[in-house]
């Protein structure tokens, strides 16, 4: 994937991620991503993202060791959303899920 395809006047400078489970094809979870968050992925085959509350770059499972590891990344047909494949280490909500749209919960 080459970042310089990415439109991001268009989102204000962060990208959204849709994270993706390469195995089950089940969507894990949505977070955004800046050009460095992008880098910081590709360069460490881990999903990285930038914290809109913590205002810093974030790279999933820091702290609870529940890595994102990355398989595929794809662009949307409009330049300004990526689809990210990974093989997921442990749950990936903090709720303890395997992912962030947990059906059981409504």
């Amino acid at each position: 994937m080459d970042i310089n395809q990415l439109d991001f006047e268009k989102t204000n400078g962060l990208i959204p991620a849709v994270i993706q489970d390469a195995t089950t094809a089940k969507v894990l979870m949505l977070g955004y991503m800046n050009e460095a968050a992008i880098e910081k992925t590709q360069a460490d085959q881990v999903v990285t993202f930038f914290s809109r509350t913590k205002d810093r770059l974030w790279t999933k499972g820091e702290t609870s060791g529940n890595f994102l590891h990355v398989v595929d990344i794809l662009v949307d047909c409009d330049h300004d959303t990526l689809l990210i494949k990974v093989n997921p280490v442990g749950p990936v909500c903090h709720t303890g899920a395997d992912t962030c749209f947990n059906e059981t919960n409504k």
